[in-house]
């Protein structure tokens, strides 16, 4: 009893701490070009520090065999991706932007392009729907598989696995120059068990992934982030995770979702075209419909392009059906 009281407690301590970033953002930040950026990131940086706590507080059991830790994995990312295909269908990409692991590291990347003052590309448009396109193809290719090799099949988690983001088999790696703090910082949040947690979690991803597996993550992650310097968000533009609202959409019955879109009023749209040019992924939708919901299942959801529309009020986020956040001249003086 008191240990569930002190997690509690603990985890509303750690809320609070949280939500007085995100006010302190959005009272001290008065640049309206860069507010919404810093809260993703900040909020982006919460979240992956929260996933690997989740992690080290709820590890995957041991198993001496590959088909009990094949079970434990395929048990605990069907939860995932059962999950991800329903805040996809609310929310849209949110979690592509806001929350991925992945996608902060290719965020992170892009700010390091910017100081060393990298150019990016575009790429073509008929390139980037490809791109797009790709990712029914790999939701397909994991359907067919399912179908040949059997649900319980460790290759087919391991390449789950891959295109849930290289960076995350990944983790373990490069926060091993951590383990010797890891354990002193569990024991000081209330969490003694966070040093075996992690070396069992450690252990467990590299021996299920084997070593060609690691091998050919170490390739595709080292392509994708020297890419990154080149093209903006490169992984993210054909990355199946977000595919949910896509699927839906083709249905009339659903062609409500998701819930959280970008809404453009024509009236006040110049067609300056900074929403096109700020797009990380090229999305061409807010630029070139008329009105009305501009939301397209390529959108990260990142908001960069409401963040710097210049005309009042012309893009708008809402949630059902109520506007949440809006675009604001920033060509003149805040006073907010």
């Amino acid at each position: 009893m008191l240990n569930l009281i002190s997690e509690i407690l603990l985890a509303t301590i750690l809320s609070a701490i949280v939500a007085i970033g995100i006010l302190a953002i959005l009272i001290w930040i008065k640049n309206r070009t860069i507010k919404m950026s810093i809260l993703r990131l900040f909020i982006q940086i919460v979240a992956a520090i929260a996933i690997f706590a989740a992690l080290l507080n709820w590890p995957i059991s041991f198993s001496p065999t590959l088909e009990g830790v094949t079970a434990l994995i395929a048990e605990r990312l069907t939860a995932v991706l059962i999950l991800l295909v329903a805040l996809t269908a609310v929310f849209g990409r949110f979690f592509c932007g806001w929350i991925c692991p992945y996608a902060l590291y290719m965020d992170l990347l892009t700010r390091l392009r910017k100081i060393l003052r990298i150019r990016y590309l575009n790429l073509p448009d008929k390139l980037n729907d490809a791109l797009n396109t790709l990712r029914y193809a790999i939701i397909g290719f994991i359907l067919v598989m399912v179908l040949v090799v059997g649900y319980l099949s460790p290759d087919l988690w391991r390449f789950v696995i891959m295109f849930m983001g290289p960076f995350k088999p990944l983790i373990m790696v490069f926060l091993l120059p951590l383990e010797p703090v890891i354990t002193p910082i569990g024991q000081a949040l209330g969490f003694s068990g966070w040093g075996e947690s992690f070396t069992l979690l450690s252990a467990t991803v590299n021996w299920f992934n084997t070593p060609l597996i690691i091998s050919l993550t170490w390739f595709v992650f080292i392509t994708f982030t020297a890419a990154a310097f080149l093209v903006r968000l490169l992984w993210c533009r054909f990355c199946p995770v977000g595919i949910t609202s896509a699927i839906l959409n083709r249905l009339s019955f659903f062609k409500w979702l998701p819930l959280l879109q970008i809404n453009k009023v024509e009236e006040k749209c110049t067609k300056c075209g900074i929403c096109k040019r700020v797009c990380p992924v090229q999305v061409n939708t807010v630029y070139e419909e008329k009105g009305g919901n501009v939301t397209s299942s390529m959108c990260l959801a990142c908001y960069r392009c409401v963040e710097m529309c210049p005309y009042s009020e012309c893009l708008k986020i809402t949630f059902l059906g109520k506007t949440i956040y809006k675009s604001k001249n920033w060509l003149e003086p805040a006073f907010e």
